[in-house]
């Protein structure tokens, strides 16, 4: 699935931006074929029901704030949310253990390379609902230490009006902006504002996002559908804290490799 110069890419430079400003393009590494592919397995799983997976639906008035978050499968539709759990699927399987991610795992994470979660974020053509500053991290994760790489790949063009991933450079710096992570409080989005940098990207290209750096997206004012995939990864290491259920155990990817 990955072009053909992906492999061949020197991380140097990304990998220091990344630590800078918390956040990295690695341009277009999903051959567009395979992009389509990808794509049309969202589809299918949006109009057909796949057991192994996690579904939440838009809700009705496009607002962030109303979302039901246990209806789970409603029946066939475009507007889902977001589908979790995409590891499940041999083909996204493929894309989420490719050998460019691998290479980039273990720069920045101690072995083995564990998945925290693979999800698909989609919105719907001249819909999908804009969702507000955040982080990802905090309580809510459940995990002993912060993880800090996940991986964005647009399976669409996803231009600013489609609602394309916009964050606050070097915002990662400064940690979580609360003990619960998630949503950043009304207090700071002054500044979350003013540094507002949009990340407009072509259907292949990926994009590294560190779990603290504030980010958003708006709705698609666009005809076409935005889809894209966000790839989760922690250290080895890294144990779950919830106690309220049997602590989750996070599956080991990259594994059987020379």
């Amino acid at each position: 699935m990955l072009h053909p110069d992906a492999e061949r890419i020197d991380l140097t430079g990304v990998l220091s931006t990344f630590a800078e400003q918390g956040f990295a393009r690695l341009g277009r590494v999903l051959e567009t074929e395979s992009a389509t592919q990808l794509a049309s397995r969202a589809e299918s799983m949006m109009n057909t029901r796949v057991a192994d997976l996690f579904y939440q639906h838009d809700s009705s008035s496009g607002r962030y704030e109303d979302l039901a978050f246990n209806a789970g499968w409603v029946g066939p539709s475009d507007r889902y949310r977001k589908l979790e759990r995409l590891e499940c699927d041999p083909l996204f399987a493929q894309w989420i253990e490719n050998a460019l991610f691998e290479r980039i795992a273990l720069q920045l994470l101690a072995p083995p390379i564990r998945l925290y979660r693979a999800v698909l974020w989609n919105k719907a053509p001249n819909a999908g609902m804009a969702v507000p500053w955040h982080q990802d991290d905090g309580r809510f994760w459940g995990l002993d230490r912060s993880p800090i790489l996940q991986v964005w790949t647009a399976l669409d063009d996803a231009p600013v009006a489609a609602g394309c991933l916009t964050v606050v450079p070097g915002s990662h710096k400064n940690g979580l902006a609360s003990p619960e992570g998630g949503t950043i409080t009304e207090a700071l989005l002054t500044e979350a504002d003013e540094r507002a940098l949009a990340l407009p990207a072509v259907a292949g290209e990926s994009i590294l996002v560190h779990n603290h750096t504030w980010h958003c997206t708006g709705r698609n004012h666009t005809a076409k559908p935005r889809r894209a995939l966000s790839v989760s990864f922690l250290d080895g290491q890294t144990r779950c804290t919830r106690r309220r259920r049997a602590p989750r155990q996070f599956k080991p990817i990259f594994e059987g490799r020379d």
